[in-house]
């Protein structure tokens, strides 16, 4: 056996202990619910990539104590070290009876549902930046602590989640970044926060579901707008072809694009899809 403070031991870094994926199973996973399996990984290049290869059904969790190759919106990449956050993806169906026009929402859903697990579980602020970033507030500043991205996987779509929550200054990829630890959250056992996000997730995914995709009847888009950070702000939205539109951002329509009230006194929508950067107006990044 290796000894627990040997270096490349899973154990080696007793800030991070590993998951318990049994005791993980035994809390999520009950007949009628929509998680269906749950597997936790030491390594892998991207859960996203992985679960979405396996082709399983609906409710399959893929957890990852560290990923190598994760990836962010625009294939940008996402690194931290192994068992500081969480690191997951899940895959979700949602049927017939949801338009696939709807679809887009849940990435949006996958936000609010993690944003609102971590306030109450790690009793820290967490809001939502447009449309995928998950933020905190440090030393009095935004910072991304983590995201969520959602691919099409035939007649499903796999949703990858990523939080930073132990990783400490000296570790941040870049100096935005954030994690809950920084934020001062008062729980960093990865274990109840994965439940919390899991439990949560399924109950907003269920409502939405239920309304056939409608993000109005279930109050999703609701929800998104009162945890919205970017909503009331001056922003700067990139687009392909060097343009850019600089508006205030007002509002999140019915199919999760962010209306913008230009200086012209029109108002735009603008895609996620259609977004290379949204910065805030008077940014010189």
């Amino acid at each position: 056996m290796t000894p627990p403070d040997t270096p490349g031991s899973r154990w080696s870094d007793l800030d991070r202990p590993p998951l318990n994926a049994p005791a993980l199973r035994r809390a999520l996973l009950r007949p009628g619910g929509l998680w269906t399996s749950l597997d936790v990984v030491a390594n892998t290049g991207s859960t996203n990539t992985d679960l979405a290869a396996a082709d399983g059904p609906e409710g399959a969790v893929l957890v990852a104590e560290e990923q190598s190759a994760g990836r962010g919106r625009l294939d940008r990449t996402w690194s931290a070290p192994a068992r500081s956050g969480l690191f997951l993806s899940v895959r979700l169906t949602p049927g017939p009876g949801v338009p696939v026009r709807r679809w887009g929402w849940l990435p949006l859903l996958a936000g609010v549902a993690t944003a609102s697990a971590l306030s109450r579980a790690a009793g820290v602020d967490t809001a939502l930046k447009w449309p995928n970033d998950l933020l905190v507030t440090v030393d009095g500043r935004e910072r991304k602590a983590g995201g969520i991205l959602a691919e099409r996987a035939g007649d499903s779509v796999v949703v990858g989640i990523g939080v930073n929550v132990s990783l400490r200054a000296d570790e941040l990829p870049v100096p935005t970044a954030g994690s809950l630890a920084l934020a001062g959250a008062g729980r960093l056992d990865r274990d109840p926060l994965l439940r919390a996000v899991l439990r949560s997730l399924e109950d907003w995914y269920t409502a939405w579901r239920g309304a056939d995709g409608d993000p109005a009847a279930c109050r999703l888009q609701e929800a998104y707008a009162a945890g919205c950070a970017t909503l009331g702000r001056p922003v700067r939205a990139e687009l392909p072809g060097d343009r850019e539109l600089v508006g205030e951002a007002v509002a999140v329509d019915g199919d999760g694009r962010l209306v913008l009230a230009t200086e012209h006194g029109v108002q735009r929508p603008v895609d996620a899809g259609d977004i290379v950067h949204l910065r805030p107006a008077s940014s010189g990044e």
